[in-house]
């Protein structure tokens, strides 16, 4: 009987989103939206580049959002952006 209700348990552990003003966010420049990127201090940043493009986005390109090992697998915005950005091969 007990392994029969541990069936019905779910995973439902939350993964945190990651803050701007996190540290590691800081550090690469994370923005969670793209449009908004000091491009005096990432000139190489162009518009259409997006963490949903990225290759180290943990997502679908449809997706809100999606884990990053960059910030420790925490989920950033599919809009955002950070100087860690390479495309998605």
């Amino acid at each position: 009987m007990a392994a029969s209700s541990l069936l019905g348990l779910v995973h439902t552990e939350a993964i945190a989103d990651v803050d701007e003003a996190d540290p590691p966010a800081v550090a690469l420049g994370y923005r969670e939206d793209s449009a908004k990127v000091d491009t005096a201090k990432y000139p190489t940043h162009t518009a259409s580049q997006r963490c949903s493009n990225c290759r180290h986005f943990e997502g679908k390109a449809t997706d809100r959002s999606g884990g990053c090992p960059l910030f420790g697998g925490k989920l950033v915005a599919a809009k955002g952006w950070c100087s860690g950005w390479v495309i998605k091969a």
